[in-house]
């Protein structure tokens, strides 16, 4: 298993799990989390950059993943992924560039897969 099937696999198996706790404060924040990047006044794609960029800045790995995988199914070109990504560490400045190198890592992983 490569590290994209892992990955959406380990969190596909736990999304299932804490949501059959069946608790309705977790429910209802995933439930926000899907409809905030639904398309409204902006459209899905400039919500998925503006997704990349904030979890660049928070540092978060596996929501950088996810935005990146999104980004990817939805057609983004590396260029325009690297602009986000030199947007997130403009503003988290270089304590960004650890998670940098790993979202490129994966970006990379999305590029070589069969899609």
């Amino acid at each position: 298993m490569n590290k994209i099937e892992e990955f959406n696999d380990y969190r596909a198996r736990m999304n299932e799990k804490i949501l059959s706790s069946d608790n309705k404060v977790i429910k209802r924040i995933f439930n926000l989390d899907t409809n905030a990047f639904a398309s409204g006044a902006l459209d899905v794609k400039t919500k998925e950059l503006l997704g990349l960029s904030c979890s660049m800045v928070l540092r978060c790995d596996d929501c950088v993943r996810y935005h990146l995988g999104k980004c990817f199914d939805l057609g983004f070109k590396k260029d325009e992924v690297f602009e986000a990504f030199s947007i997130a560490n403009l503003i988290g400045g270089t304590i960004i560039i650890p998670h940098l190198r790993r979202a490129v890592e994966f970006w990379e992983d999305l590029e070589n897969s069969n899609g």
